[in-house]
């Protein structure tokens, strides 16, 4: 099964809960993970707030994007954040 986030909500900072198709939600804190020229505008958190799905990951406007695995791979266990 290939995984896939299926629906995301901004929590705060730069959390985001995450729902994956294997069942698990999980929470991402993106903070740290911020680098490089395509994540620069993320920095700002209104903009960072403004994702969607697609290609079943989460994307933002300019096209930064990470991949599902990683995010779950960095990701916790749904708790109170």
């Amino acid at each position: 099964m290939f995984l896939e986030v299926i629906k995301a909500e901004y929590i705060k900072e730069y959390k985001v809960k995450l729902w994956f198709n294997n069942g698990d939600e999980r929470i991402v804190d993106l903070k740290r993970r911020l680098k490089g020229k395509v994540f620069e505008p993320l920095k700002d958190k209104e903009y960072f707030r403004n994702f969607t799905i697609k290609f079943n990951t989460i994307e933002w406007q300019n096209g930064a994007d990470f991949a599902p695995e990683y995010l779950y791979k960095i990701s916790t266990i749904r708790n109170n954040t």
